[in-house]
């Protein structure tokens, strides 16, 4: 039996004016656009939440790093042996006007005399400490020291009138934290062999300058360091040339320095961490390859270059504070400074798949709810914290795997749900894959990042001019409205 005919569609109602004006389109691709563009704007607000547990949890690691660290000395500063003299200073004074002549006052003080020449190394022996999910690096150090002292020309540049009190003029020398000692601080002198304990002078010494400009603070700052010291004897004076050896045993956590404490500072320190960081006032003169099975570097620091005089004040020895050399113990697997630049891109890579979406609309004509794209940003920003979470028990390596698995699965079967095709999904899945890979490797090229960055958006913008550039954007023409609001 032959089917009757479908009546003919009535005609559309002309849309309603406001003053005279042409009628406004109802589904325009441009608005939808628009609107994707400002939903990718408002995803990434949630995003930067995520790098606000970030931060509360990178805190955390990094107190709890300190609080291990503290309990191994934490990271330590080494001075070498110095001479610690005290002085007296008489102050001039003048008769009042009533004729009485007030009783003289002296200020006391320590003037600091340098070794000619020097020469300190350090043999390093580290491991990883654990709390909980949080690690640091901590390490033992053996420190031996080499001293010459011209004590023919010893304090001649104190200052004017001051009187010197030899009798209890100390040899010292310092480290940052002394709850890392691990042996006693030994001197070996011409005639006898000496024990240090704590100074009689000064227990603490400032190695801040007081100008803090131009400086590295790219990592901790000693603040002060603790001296221990033996007398120097009158034999040891009457010298002429006092040579001198020592050494000591220290533990200490993340980082190691060591101060040129003489005229001329030859030092060294080797250890069995892969990933050493050099840092302080001189980077070193000669270091072997970073890696397996450790790590080598030499310096050499002249009179000219240390910048401070022969002997001085404790102002003096404070300025050595400047020119530290100083190996850091780098984590290169920390979770989350490589989290954090990855979130550094989610608005961008959030916009990008947004993009890929509203690809999908145009391509295929099927209609895409916005509360659909929220469901997808929404589906990123659960990444992040899948990503932070695993990271810190895995590693970041492997939780980018895990979390970028499930979430491009999750966004490309979602496609191929939303658009009613399984061709779809599969074509989903491979543009996410790609996108998520683009990720991962923006996170390993450090160097490299922002180019491959920039290069990427361009080709995401370069792809969807193509292929809308047949779109009808106003939507007054009739066609690809199926694929919009």
């Amino acid at each position: 039996m032959a089917r009757s005919p479908r009546p003919p569609a009535p005609p559309l109602e002309p849309e309603p004016t406001v003053s005279g004006l042409p009628p406004l389109p109802r589904r325009s691709l441009g608005l939808k656009l628009l609107l994707v563009c400002l939903l990718a704007f408002l995803m990434s607000i949630p995003a930067m939440m995520v790098f606000g547990l970030l931060m509360d949890r990178s805190n955390r690691a990094e107190s709890v790093a300190t609080e291990i660290g503290a309990l191994m000395g934490g990271p330590q500063t080494f001075l070498g042996p110095v001479i610690a003299l005290p002085y007296t200073q008489p102050q001039a004074v003048t008769a009042s006007s009533n004729g009485e002549t007030p009783t003289p006052r002296a200020t006391q003080g320590v003037w600091y005399i340098f070794p000619t020449e020097g020469r300190v190394e350090a043999a390093t022996e580290s491991e990883v400490r654990r709390r909980s999910l949080f690690r640091v690096t901590v390490y033992d150090a053996r420190l031996d020291y080499q001293a010459t002292f011209d004590m023919a020309a010893a304090a001649r540049d104190l200052p004017a009138g001051a009187i010197p009190d030899w009798s209890r003029a100390e040899i010292v020398l310092g480290a940052s934290d002394a709850r890392g000692a691990r042996a006693d601080l030994t001197l070996v002198l011409p005639d006898r062999t000496a024990t240090l304990t704590p100074s009689k002078l000064d227990s603490t010494v400032s190695l801040n300058p007081p100008d803090m400009r131009g400086r590295d603070l790219s990592y901790a700052q000693p603040g002060e360091i603790k001296l221990f010291g033996t007398p120097l004897t009158a034999a040891d004076r009457a010298s002429g040339t006092l040579s001198l050896t020592g050494s000591t045993r220290f533990s200490g956590a993340s980082r190691i320095a060591l101060v040129p404490f003489a005229g001329t500072t030859q030092a060294a320190i080797r250890g069995d961490w892969p990933h050493p960081s050099y840092n302080g006032g001189f980077l070193p003169t000669q270091q072997g390859e970073a890696g397996e099975p450790g790590f080598s570097a030499s310096w050499s620091v002249p009179f000219i270059a240390r910048g401070v005089p022969a002997e001085g004040s404790p102002a003096d020895l404070a300025r050595l504070g400047q020119s530290e050399l100083g190996v850091s113990f780098v984590e290169p697997s920390n979770p989350y400074q490589s989290v954090g630049r990855s979130l550094k891109y989610a608005p961008m890579f959030i916009g990008l798949v947004f993009l890929a979406y509203f690809l999908f609309e145009t391509t295929t004509g099927r209609r895409v709810h916005p509360a659909q794209y929220v469901l997808v940003g929404l589906a990123q920003v659960i990444f992040y914290m899948l990503l932070l979470s695993i990271a810190e028990h895995t590693g970041f390596d492997i939780a980018f795997a895990l979390a970028a698995t499930a979430t491009v699965g999750l966004i490309s079967a979602y496609a191929g749900w939303t658009f009613d095709s399984r061709a779809q999904g599969v074509r989903a899945l491979v543009a996410f894959t790609f996108l998520y890979g683009l990720i991962y490797v923006l996170m390993r090229l450090e160097d490299y990042a922002l180019l491959v960055g920039a290069l990427a958006s361009f080709a995401a913008i370069a792809a969807v001019m193509y292929f809308t550039r047949k779109v009808d954007w106003y939507g007054v023409t009739g066609q690809d409205s199926k694929g919009v609001l």
